[in-house]
């Protein structure tokens, strides 16, 4: 099931001043709110055509749609569900058959389902992993195919800071994570002779729907670990992406970008 919002064709000269890299095709996966509703304003705002998938929150992102039509850019909601292995084919002839090849490719669906390793059941291993990382595996690989025979391509996957540093109660979300990162510099060894970049972005603790429903002992307890002391925006760790995803970045493939705060620095 797909459902596109109102797309309107994208006049010269709109949107703000630093807006520069624009006319690419891009995808975000699980964009309708946090990092990926912000991974896909600030895409917008340079100028790219940008669709957003979602698995049950459409009237998220419609709101990031809308958000993005308000500022004059152009977006696509389509419905997918990154656990299912025939969503990314789904998702991926939708937007070529509204707009043409992905170029941007944004990997940030996920999901949690916390518990210690001694309590946890095979379904919250499974279902963890199969959406955060076979998931993002799938998108890439459908990807790939359009942006090897253009010569061009801009992956760029979302991890966390739990990949590197471990996350009690969240051995399946680790796991997935630090997967990613095999993944993307794999993916980047393999195609850089096609001028395809393939990165990731590493978040430390960031003010999202999941974070604030932490205590706020817990809270405060884990942004007096940041060297700058507080959590991050989805703002910031989007800005990040869209850079990577840049002309400007046509330089950096196979890195792991943290936007932490200082959280990691020394590893």
């Amino acid at each position: 099931m797909e459902r596109a919002v109102g797309e309107r064709p994208m006049d010269i000269g709109w949107g703000p001043p630093h807006r520069r890299w624009g006319g690419r095709v891009a995808l975000v996966t699980g964009g309708s709110r946090g990092i990926g509703a912000a991974a896909a304003r600030a895409l917008a705002r340079d100028g790219h055509r940008v669709a957003i998938t979602c698995r049950n929150d459409v009237s998220g992102a419609d709101n990031v749609a809308e958000a993005i039509e308000s500022f004059g850019g152009t977006a696509l909601v389509v419905k997918a569900d990154a656990s299912d292995p025939s969503a990314a084919a789904g998702a991926f002839a939708h937007v070529e058959s509204t707009w043409g090849p992905v170029e941007v490719l944004v990997n940030n669906a996920g999901l949690t389902r916390d518990g210690l390793v001694v309590r946890m059941k095979d379904d919250a291993w499974d279902e963890v992993l199969s959406t955060n990382l076979d998931g993002a595996f799938r998108m890439i690989r459908r990807a790939l195919p359009s942006m090897i025979r253009a010569r061009f391509g801009r992956i760029v996957n979302v991890t966390s800071v739990s990949a590197s540093a471990g996350s009690a109660g969240q051995a399946n979300y680790a796991a997935a994570k630090s997967g990613l990162i095999g993944l993307t510099r794999s993916v980047a060894r393999e195609v850089a002779s096609r001028s395809i970049t393939c990165n990731a972005v590493e978040p430390g603790p960031i003010t999202t729907a999941m974070t604030d429903a932490l205590p706020d002992e817990r809270r405060a307890a884990l942004a007096a670990q940041v060297p700058l002391g507080r959590f991050g925006t989805p703002e910031e760790v989007g800005d990040v992406i869209a850079f990577l995803c840049s002309d400007a970045a046509a330089y950096v493939t196979g890195a792991v970008v943290p936007v932490d705060g200082g959280l990691g620095m020394g590893r």
